[in-house]
């Protein structure tokens, strides 16, 4: 197995071959977390035959403490709050409301410009492959597991071409499964383990997405 990776094709063909038990495997979706993590679930898709969407994530963060999230908003209007951090802070309703007012802006421009029309796929009863180029803190990824429970899933797999071994008790404790292929020390950042590591812009997503949607 080629490490570091060529580029977030390359860790999507390999996630794969780790996957493979998957391929067509019935009410089973890939969703992968934009913007970095759709090359990487677009390959694996394809490579599974396996339908292909996204899961845009905004934390919702404490007043005052802008590193410190009380829960997430996910795509298909998905709402997952943590009620030990509302409670222990003291956060009001009003400032819950008006975090999600804010945060749903940018979910609502990622929807106009990534998918249109397109609508959310159902994922009630669904086994869910949630995938990203990587995993640093965990933060984001831990905020979409949360986001996608209430969507009420069979199961959530997470799956990720390298992580850092720190953050992924975590993970293992909130997913039904991880899978990362690599979890090198010292970790550094998530960009250090791909030789091509380019910023994934929208017009990038929009270049995958016309290339898994269309096939």
């Amino acid at each position: 197995m080629d490490f570091p990776f060529r580029d977030r094709l390359r860790a999507g063909q390999l996630l794969a071959e780790e996957l493979k038990r998957y391929r067509r495997a019935k009410d089973t979706l890939i969703l992968a977390l934009p913007r970095g993590g759709v090359p990487v679930g677009c390959e694996l898709a394809l490579a599974l035959g396996l339908p292909f969407d996204m899961l845009s994530v905004r934390k919702l963060t404490v007043p005052g403490e802008p590193e410190l999230a009380m829960g997430a908003i996910a795509s298909g209007d998905v709402v997952a709050l943590n009620d030990d951090i509302i409670a222990h802070y003291g956060v009001k309703q009003s400032d819950i409301d008006q975090a999600i007012a804010r945060e749903k802006v940018e979910l609502n421009r990622r929807q106009a410009v990534y998918r249109g029309d397109k609508p959310f796929p159902e994922l009630e009863g669904k086994t869910v492959i949630l995938v990203d180029d990587g995993i640093a803190t965990g933060a984001t990824i831990k905020a979409a597991i949360r986001a996608l429970h209430s969507a009420q899933p069979r199961s959530v797999i997470v799956a990720v071409p390298v992580g850092c071994e720190d953050a992924l008790p975590d993970i293992r404790a909130l997913a039904d499964e991880l899978v990362c292929l690599h979890t090198p020390v010292p970790f550094v950042a998530v960009g250090c383990w791909y030789n091509e590591f380019p910023q994934a812009s929208d017009q990038t997503v929009l270049q995958h997405l016309s290339r898994v949607w269309t096939e």
